[in-house]
């Protein structure tokens, strides 16, 4: 005896209309990524990414990297700043490299607190959820894109024509973009704020400010402090950056031996800036995750 099993139609309806939406979303997906592959090929033919003039410039680069490379030896490793081959010989200028870097390091630290500082001060009238009018809130993320849109660098050259060579002009550029990049994700974090205690602060008669810094910045602070803190590790690297352009720091003097084409002297800087930059992002990244430790804790 056989058992014939016959499907519903309506079943039968809903697996049509699947098949139907699955080959609607393959169809889909295939012209997105057809548009995406000609907007690929459309920007590499206006920027000039050419394969062949990629595949003719990589062996340049290598033997570039290849110059860069110090000529140690094995039995003068260890010996003293006299003696070529070793690495005191390679780090010959240690004493003012790692003065310049401490520069670049304190430049950075300056421009990012300062930055911050700002960066906190606007982040509230920023924030759509808090911000006391409309139009200040316009007017502020509009300021804070107009800060952080313009390159670091394009800031140093300005500052150094005003003010002259100097850490004075790379300060001031790192500062200026450090509060644009900063006043966006503090204000984002705001948003995120629980509205509650704000809600609370504002009906027993607070004023703005007031209810600011008592509903929302101990709830946020974590996150600020946790967000400065990685600006600050990309600020290092910035500050060694903008030296190129005459604003002081270690970045300055990398410029000066790529121009002379002292290429150990290269390596050298580009050592210790890697080490430096590690060092520091280890520090920080300690203290990051102690700060949220922390406030989990406290949670």
């Amino acid at each position: 005896m056989s058992l014939a099993v016959t499907a519903h139609p309506a079943a039968l309806r809903g697996e049509a209309a699947f098949q139907a939406q699955r080959r609607q979303r393959r169809l889909s997906s295939l012209l997105a990524l057809a548009v995406l592959a000609v907007c690929l090929l459309l920007a590499a033919r206006i920027s000039e990414f050419y394969p062949a003039s990629l595949a003719a410039g990589l062996p340049r680069v290598g033997e570039y990297f290849y110059k860069l490379l110090p000529s140690l030896q094995w039995h003068a490793l260890l010996s003293g700043a006299g003696t070529e081959g070793s690495i005191a010989f390679w780090f010959y200028r240690l004493d003012d490299w790692a003065w310049l870097l401490l520069q670049t390091s304190q430049m950075a630290a300056l421009a990012t607190l300062a930055g911050a500082v700002v960066a906190l001060l606007l982040a509230f009238p920023a924030a759509r959820n808090v911000a006391p009018a409309r139009w200040i809130n316009i007017a502020t993320r509009r300021g804070l894109e107009a800060a952080r849109t313009v390159p670091e660098i394009v800031y140093a050259l300005i500052f150094v024509w005003a003010f002259g060579v100097g850490p004075l002009a790379g300060i001031l550029a790192i500062f200026i973009h450090t509060a644009g990049a900063l006043g966006k994700l503090f204000s984002e974090v705001i948003e995120n704020a629980d509205l509650k205690p704000w809600e609370g602060l504002r009906a027993s008669g607070a004023n703005w400010a007031q209810a600011c810094r008592y509903a929302i910045l101990p709830q946020v602070m974590p996150n600020l402090i946790s967000y400065a803190l990685l600006r600050f590790e990309i600020n290092v690297r910035g500050a060694s950056v903008i030296g190129f352009v005459g604003a002081g720091g270690i970045g300055q003097e990398l410029n000066l031996v790529i121009s002379s084409n002292y290429y150990e002297e290269i390596s050298a800087i580009i050592v210790l800036i890697v080490l430096a930059v590690v060092l520091i992002d280890m520090v920080s990244e300690r203290l990051r995750h102690r700060v949220i430790g922390s406030a989990a804790e406290g949670h």
